[in-house]
């Protein structure tokens, strides 16, 4: 019977290679063609779909998301990174959640291509989704604490770029480049967050789900062929590369299944 912590372990760095080929591609994307980023991750999957083996592809995608997803997920509620109860941790791990959101709807996207069941875009399936919670008695409040979410997410992004705190949780046998190649990756992403949970705030704000923008959405508002626009693109790009590095080298925290104590692998 396999370890469930190896399991664990290796679903994680699946997640950190899917993310590697995300971020990669949409730097591509964005950089190549600015004109098909507001397709976003979408956009990327039918690019994937028409490579050989493309399908197969899109599955370990699905997969590797999914479990990234379950791991920020994880250290939202079990705390296994060990941020801590106190303020500043909460933040953070109300960050990881919206980070875990984010992915969820990522690896449920890759899902739906691969089967071949998708359908309209994904800043309108995305704002569909938000229309359904809000149509609720306090979803309004949900969709607000989301945006609220990826805010947080966006200032540890930015937070974690400029200090270089995230290279406490790499092996030092990383390549030197690491450092900076996370720095100006987190700092991208910030952004894209910041906009994103800007986004959600409004719709939840002003009772208006076209305010909802995606992954891609959030970097074609930056404006198409502008300075920020061209930073963000190249900044993401570089975060595809990290995330590779990070598939083989990002230190997976292990769970005490007694004592629920998170503890770290070197």
């Amino acid at each position: 019977m396999a370890d469930t912590s190896e399991t664990f372990n290796w679903l994680v760095r699946l997640g950190y290679f899917a993310r590697a080929v995300l971020y990669t591609l949409l730097g591509v994307v964005a950089l190549t063609t600015s004109g098909q980023i507001s397709k976003g991750a979408q956009g990327v999957y039918r690019t994937i779909e028409d490579y050989p083996a493309g399908t197969a592809l899109l599955w370990i995608l699905a997969i590797g998301l999914f479990g990234y997803a379950l791991f920020r997920l994880a250290s939202t509620l079990f705390d296994i990174e060990n941020h801590g109860s106190d303020k500043t941790g909460i933040a953070e791990r109300a960050g990881h959640f919206g980070s875990a959101i984010g992915h969820l709807l990522l690896a449920y996207s890759a899902y739906r291509v691969a089967t071949g069941s998708s359908g309209g875009s994904e800043g309108g399936r995305a704002q569909e989704a938000a229309a359904g919670v809000m149509s609720f008695e306090f979803g309004a409040a949900v969709v607000g604490l989301l945006g609220l979410a990826f805010v947080a997410a966006a200032f540890f992004q930015a937070k974690k770029g400029l200090s270089g705190a995230f290279m406490r949780r790499i092996s030092p046998r990383a390549p030197d480049a690491t450092r900076w190649l996370g720095g100006a990756g987190y700092v991208a992403r910030a952004v894209v967050f910041a906009v994103i949970g800007w986004s959600l705030i409004r719709s939840a704000w002003f009772g208006n789900t076209a305010e909802v923008v995606t992954l891609g959405g959030a970097i074609a508002s930056l404006g198409d062929g502008g300075i920020w626009f061209t930073l963000v693109a190249i900044g993401l790009l570089l975060f595809g590369i990290f995330s590779l590095v990070l598939a083989r080298y990002r230190i997976i925290p292990e769970m005490d299944m007694h004592r629920h104590v998170p503890r770290f692998r070197a």
